[in-house]
């Protein structure tokens, strides 16, 4: 192969953004030589890491905008810490199969004990697999939803949030909300109920979250 043919194919390359091929483009090729490799073995080797490499950048950015205040995986927990969580009950969610039910998770307990880290690690699984993932703070939330009433375009926002394969809110009920608050929150989780499932956290008992929206029936 000569020098212009290379160069040519590490242009075509980087056009194409081919970049783990580009990488290992030199190296791959005089052992593909020396070990005799046919040209359906050496595409097969290109085209699957480049697949592969393609399929972690696409989740490491995807991780990167949504903004979790910490990346840490299931893997990272702790259970011992909290030896009141079931672990099997949380490694079966781990398989997303709640996604494709619609059915939504709480977890309640104290600051400190670990539910935004589950939330997260549940939102990056989710990631892993390439579904539509979004995390947010409650209070963060709707401070954006009255944004949006007020500017007029608050169809827009309930549209945008409520496609998300999965929404993370967490820190429910840390700081109250006032009525208009509360009844802009109803209309997003009214949107999403059933058809596609919320991730909360919240450091207050369902006994007490008449109190934290401001409406009993809310």
């Amino acid at each position: 192969m000569t020098e212009l043919t290379m160069e040519r194919l590490r242009e075509n390359l980087e056009s194409l953004k081919m970049k783990n091929t580009l990488e290992i483009l030199d190296n791959y090729l005089e052992r593909a030589v020396k070990d005799e490799l046919n040209i359906v073995e050496v595409l097969d080797h290109i085209f699957a890491g480049e697949a592969l490499s393609k399929r972690k950048r696409a989740y490491e950015k995807q991780v990167q905008m949504l903004g979790f205040p910490i990346k840490k995986t299931l893997e990272d927990f702790d259970f011992s810490f909290q030896p009141s969580i079931d672990k099997r009950q949380i490694e079966e969610l781990a398989t997303m199969r709640f996604l494709e039910n619609g059915e939504n998770i709480v977890f309640l307990g104290p600051p400190g004990v670990g539910k935004t880290h589950l939330a997260s690690a549940f939102g990056m699984v989710a990631a892993r697999h390439r579904f539509s993932t979004y995390y947010i703070n409650c209070h963060t939330l709707i401070e954006q939803l009255k944004k949006a009433h007020f500017e007029n375009r608050l169809p827009d926002k309930l549209k945008t949030l409520g496609k998300y394969k999965l929404l993370i809110i967490d820190e429910t009920g840390y700081l109250p909300m006032d009525i208009q608050g509360a009844n802009l929150f109803f209309q997003l989780i009214a949107r999403r109920y059933e058809k596609v499932p919320t991730v909360f956290t919240s450091n207050k008992p369902f006994s007490q979250w008449n109190k934290v929206f401001a409406d009993v029936t809310i």
